[in-house]
């Protein structure tokens, strides 16, 4: 693909970025930590309920229509009656409220007069009581990337939702741990005009998050969702991004979408497509199939039904095997309960042969350029997945629907629900407003971190460390973590390299970081300043602890007990009488190649710089 020219296409990319704060939960003493158990489980089914205006809102009744119910695990030391909804809430907690203040302050922004807690209707089960409990701490802050003003119009304080645990036909469930966990919600506006622009601005206000050192940090802490719009293309959000790298990815994706959506719109004009909403029963084509989905779903007392979708051929899957309208409208239809959908561009298929498809064509009296959706279920389940299935045909026609999508984590989106609106929202009624004094904001004022600019600047001059690294560490998200284990254990171009070249390399290699906390880097660097290893050594330990061992676990694995001086004259000597005829031709020169041969057997059990001192005594002896 050729550069694309974002300004002619009107590309317009926004950010929320939500992240956790490393304080109590907003309402209530509880830590704010996730658990592993839980010692009871209560269930719930929930329903939407009308805003302040009258109106109910479009996200939140698609969800009540699926029926489903909600089953609640808690751990009594990290959850309370206030995450079971069956005690008021308490606070807000003051620690996470300066904080959001802060934000506030660093992105120079205009600080509301009074703090109104209001809650926003949620009823996919993350939220007990139904709703979001989400405040307005100020509105029109700023942020500046290479000379360019990023808008900031909200900053909030608000609630994290209970931890998804899995999901059965008509039940989730949920952990509520994570419920109540304070989060801070800012967005941008549409002020991003590439892909690269996106990740830079989330690298910034992510850096001014972590200065803060109140912030939780990890997989899961720190989530952006993704506004991306473009000319004759439409809003569209997309939740739930958590590798802040793929940002470009997701957008460039999103691009695609639309303009695929754009032209299928002005293809299915041309041809003055129709969708038929009438449902046919095709069951009797399906009475001698070999398709063992079909066949199972006929053996569970299921039929199979087809809807007609007139000059809509080509348009479901691409010739080219690219998926287009197909798994849009399966994503409709699943929202009903159903697994998935057939459609006839990608049949014959799954056990479907010709000769069906060619049945059901001549049946629904198709013509070449038409198309048709097949789904095996009840009668009422089928007609409603594929009233679906015409809801989101239909809309084909006008090219891209505003929609909330879910970010997958290979860079695509899949449907969610509708674009939420403003008939969600409705004021809390049992946390009293809060009054903003000006003496706590002259505080927290005096109490700023520094900013991203000056970090980078000290960096290099305290630490040694040259712009290209300071600059990498922070738009990587280990800038504060760097600092804290050098400050701890010194050793600051070795803790850079940790980062930003081992780390690169095991993730290349699919080894699962997330599997390394903090606790672990400070213990790898406590060993290596007391000499229980060599810097060599740390990729080594690090791959090991990836696998669930513990510091000392992960070094009697990788091998690394130290050696002393006299080891590691051992082996240089053993080395040099192995290839003794090698180093009489080379002389001097020998000492490369030898060192990569001594390194590959000492590697983290001798420092480096330590080989090549006693290995060039021993070769120099040999050589005169």
């Amino acid at each position: 693909m050729g550069q694309r020219d974002y300004d002619d296409m009107g590309l317009k990319v926004g950010l929320e970025i939500h992240q956790q704060l490393d304080t109590k939960k907003l309402f209530c003493d509880c830590p704010s930590e996730l658990v592993d158990d839980f010692d009871m489980e209560i269930t719930r089914e929930l329903r939407p309920t009308a805003s302040e205006m009258g109106e109910i809102d479009a996200a939140a009744l698609l969800e009540a229509q699926k029926g489903m119910r909600f089953r609640y695990q808690a751990l009594e030391s990290s959850s309370c009656l206030v995450e079971m909804d069956e005690e008021p809430p308490e606070g807000p907690d003051e620690e996470a409220l300066d904080i959001a203040l802060k934000m506030a302050l660093m992105l120079n922004s205009d600080i509301v007069d009074e703090i109104q807690f209001m809650r926003k209707i949620v009823i996919d089960g993350s939220n007990t009581t139904g709703f979001q409990r989400t405040s307005l701490i100020a509105l029109n802050g700023e942020v500046e990337i290479d000379g360019k003003k990023i808008t900031i119009p909200s900053i909030c304080l608000e609630e994290d939702a209970a931890r998804n645990i899995g999901k059965e036909e008509k039940e989730k469930v949920y952990r509520l741990d994570r419920l109540g966990i304070p989060l801070i919600e800012m967005a941008t506006g549409p002020d991003m005009t590439t892909p690269q622009e996106a990740k830079e601005v989330a690298q910034m206000l992510g850096g001014l998050l972590r200065a803060t050192r109140q912030v939780k940090r990890g997989l899961g802490t720190i989530r952006e969702d993704l506004n991306v719009s473009i000319e004759k293309g439409a809003r569209v959000e997309m939740k739930g991004v958590q590798d802040l790298s793929m940002l470009p990815e997701y957008v460039e994706n999103e691009i695609d979408r639309q303009l695929r959506l754009i032209e299928i719109a002005e293809k299915l004009k041309g041809r003055k497509a129709q969708v038929d909403k009438e449902v046919h029963d095709v069951t009797h084509i399906f009475e001698e199939t070999s398709s063992g989905i079909i066949k199972g779903s006929l053996n569970s007392g299921k039929r199979v039904y087809a809807l007609r979708l007139k000059g809509f051929h080509g348009t479901l899957r691409g010739d080219d095997g690219k998926a287009l309208l197909g798994p849009e409208m399966a994503d409709y239809a699943k929202k009903t309960g159903v697994k998935g959908i057939f459609h006839s561009d990608e049949l014959p298929k799954f056990g479907i042969t010709q000769e069906e498809v060619d049945s059901i064509a001549e049946e629904l009296e198709l013509g070449k350029k038409d198309a048709f959706a097949l789904v095996a279920a009840k009668e009422d389940t089928a007609n409603e997945a594929l009233g679906k299935v015409a809801e989101r045909a239909e809309m084909a026609f006008e090219g891209v629907p505003e929609e909330t999508r879910r970010a997958e984590i290979d860079g695509s989106s899949t449907f969610l629900r509708p674009l939420s609106g403003e008939a969600r929202m409705y004021p809390e009624t049992d946390i009293p407003p809060i009054q903003v004094d000006v003496e706590r904001l002259k505080e927290l004022k005096d109490d700023l971190p520094e900013k991203p600019s000056e970090r980078i600047k000290r960096f290099q001059k305290e630490y040694g460390i040259n712009r290209q690294q300071s600059e990498q560490l922070f738009k990587k998200g280990y800038d504060i973590l760097f600092e804290d284990i050098v400050k701890e254990h010194g050793n600051p171009s070795t803790v850079a390299n940790t980062f930003l070249h081992i780390y690169p390399e095991l993730e290349r290699e699919d080894y699962e970081l997330e599997n390394v906390s903090d606790k672990h880097l400070f213990q790898i660097f406590e060993k290596l300043e007391a000499g229980e290893f060599a810097k060599e050594g740390i990729s080594d330990i690090l791959k090991e602890l990836t696998t669930g061992k513990n510091i000392e676990e992960a070094m009697e694995s990788a091998g690394l007990e130290k050696v002393d001086d006299q080891d590691v004259r051992d082996a240089v000597t053993k080395v040099l009488d192995d290839r003794e005829d090698f180093v009489e031709e080379r002389g001097i020169s020998a000492l490369g190649p030898l060192m990569g041969v001594i390194m590959k057997e000492l590697r983290g059990k001798a420092d480096g710089e330590k080989v090549s001192k006693i290995l060039k005594e021993e070769l120099q002896k040999r050589i005169n």
